[in-house]
């Protein structure tokens, strides 16, 4: 997930979300998270409009618990602050869901 930046506090995620972004967030461990590493890449080339960025749930549980992240790996997407859409759910998500959730935003 070379394309993803990496966020490790509160304050950077503050700060990414005034961007027009999506947060992946996922863990190193879940199998269903190591599956999305098949494609994500190729997601991020393909919606360059995006700024992506990863947050890993075990190092910031407080901020998934708050944004009521229960399932992973999960998307959020933002622009100026506001929750544009989200695509959160226990279950293993495809490229092609990945892909009609940003279409749908």
């Amino acid at each position: 997930m070379d394309k993803l930046i990496q966020l490790h506090s509160l304050e950077e995620f503050k700060e990414a979300i005034q961007n027009k972004c999506i947060i992946v967030f996922s863990t190193d461990w879940c199998p269903d998270c190591l599956y999305m590493k098949t494609y994500i890449e190729h997601v991020v080339e393909n919606n360059p409009a995006y700024q992506f960025y990863y947050v890993n749930r075990d190092d910031m549980l407080d901020l998934c618990i708050e944004l009521n992240i229960l399932g992973i790996p999960s998307f959020i997407a933002y622009d100026k602050g506001q929750e544009l859409g989200r695509l959160v759910s226990k279950l293993r998500k495809t490229e092609e869901e990945v892909q009609s959730f940003i279409d749908s935003i």
